[in-house]
């Protein structure tokens, strides 16, 4: 079981950045890989990025690439989303995940992903 608490979240305005956080219970972090998602009002929820359980790979989705950035730090179970540049369409509630597996690779699809946070709120005004 883990467990994933997000914060970081908050109103800013356009052209900004925010840095939100993911923290994970549990003594296997480094078993997981884990993804950024978010959900804007109406909307189905969305991959932003992921990173793999090393840190080795990331990937992001066309629409956040150059602007965020996700990093790991095993030692003390947490995974960040750097978001810069910030625009009005990035505003959605804000997820983390976690699927378990060693690979080189990330995962894109929600339904892979074994573990969820309750979402932190951004809110980018224009």
């Amino acid at each position: 079981q883990v467990q994933l608490v997000e914060s970081g979240g908050g109103l800013v305005q356009a052209g900004g950045s925010l840095r939100l956080s993911c923290a994970a219970s549990g003594r296997t972090f480094s078993s997981y890989a884990m993804g950024w998602f978010r959900q804007a009002p109406g909307k189905e929820r969305e991959f932003v990025g992921a990173i793999n359980w090393n840190g080795g790979s990331t990937g992001y989705a066309d629409s956040v690439q150059g602007r965020f950035t996700i990093s790991r730090d095993n030692a003390k179970n947490t995974v960040n989303l750097q978001m810069n540049s910030l625009k009005p369409e990035d505003t959605a509630v804000y997820y983390c995940a976690a699927e378990f597996g060693r690979s080189s690779v990330v995962s894109v699809r929600t339904s892979l992903y074994d573990y969820w946070g309750q979402g932190t709120q951004v809110t980018v005004s224009s």
